[in-house]
């Protein structure tokens, strides 16, 4: 689907539209190839530019097309989904297309938080004719959403290590993993952003006042913190991973120690037991006493056996 806005030039009021006018904010979510060929006939612009973003595999980069005077931005945002009942981290990317001194366009693969926020706040906050703002308000929205989505999983990952302390769990291990895969998405994504950001503010690509400077400053300040943090938190994580992937490799040892060490006590018994079963003369065989006598052989060995056992740390 899709949307247009208007900002009207004397009021500043943001309204939704019908009419391609200059100046409109074209909000394009998952669009049909209808949608996207109706767009592209009326503003005259390349279907390419608008499928770019919605490749989820695409990554963050500028695209410049000198003939029709348009610029493609593209951002990866982060994503927290669900699969199998628990909380995954992810990226997608969205994409701001500059279309000459005309028109912004937003395009996003599915409903995006950040581009909500713009809709749902766009009587206070949105300018549509003034397209660099936008961009550089999406940018800084951008930045702190992966900032607090940082701090999501790093409370997410004390909660399992918690658990995690009281009992091994494959459940809590997993979702470790899951949130190391999370941070490794972040940490690339981030990184991405910084070139289309740092290429923004030194690359004379669209028209920056002063106070647009300021913006992807701060843009830039919020992304470089995020960076710091997802590489903190990943190496955190890793050694979390590497720590309880010891101690439950240590645990194991321990539980194949212990029942190494029964096994022998109990096979002390049972191999005298073997002997004085065979179909052949053995001592005490006519005793009266010999059955007792022999038990009492089989508990003297294996007491033994388990004080010696004791001694080389092989039943604590």
């Amino acid at each position: 689907m899709f949307k247009m806005y208007s900002t009207d030039i004397e009021t500043n009021i943001t309204t939704e539209t019908k009419e391609y006018m200059r100046g409109n904010w074209i909000n394009m979510v998952s669009p049909s190839d209808e949608e996207i060929k109706t767009v592209c006939e009326n503003i005259n612009i390349q279907e390419d530019f608008i499928r770019y973003a919605l490749d989820p595999e695409e990554k963050a980069r500028i695209d410049i097309e000198d003939d029709d005077n348009t610029i493609l931005f593209i951002i990866d945002t982060p994503i927290m989904g669900i699969e199998y009942g628990a909380k995954v981290y992810s990226t997608i990317p969205i994409g701001v297309i500059f279309v000459r001194d005309d028109y912004i366009i937003t395009v996003s693969l599915n409903k995006n938080p950040i581009l909500e926020s713009l809709v749902k706040n766009k009587m206070k906050t949105i300018v549509t004719y003034k397209k660099s703002r936008m961009l550089l308000q999406i940018m800084y929205s951008n930045s702190e959403m992966f900032l607090n989505l940082l701090k999501k999983i790093n409370k997410e990952t004390e909660i399992a290590e918690n658990v995690l302390k009281n009992s091994m769990k494959n459940k809590e291990l997993l979702k470790l993993l899951s949130l190391e895969k999370g941070l490794v998405y972040f940490t690339t994504s981030l990184k991405s952003n910084e070139v289309v950001m740092e290429k923004t503010m030194r690359g004379n690509l669209i028209k920056l006042y002063e106070e647009d400077e300021d913006i992807l400053e701060d843009s830039i300040i919020e992304n470089k913190q995020a960076i710091e943090m997802a590489k903190i938190y990943r190496d955190i994580l890793a050694s979390t991973m590497d720590a309880y992937a010891s101690i439950i490799s240590n645990n194991l040892n321990g539980v194949m120690k212990y029942l190494t060490s029964i096994t022998i006590i109990l096979a002390i018994p049972t191999m005298i037991a073997s002997y004085w079963g065979m179909n052949v003369g053995v001592p005490l065989q006519n005793s009266p006493f010999g059955f007792i006598l022999i038990v009492f052989f089989s508990l003297l060995i294996g007491i033994i056996a388990s004080i010696w056992l004791k001694k080389k740390g092989m039943l604590d």
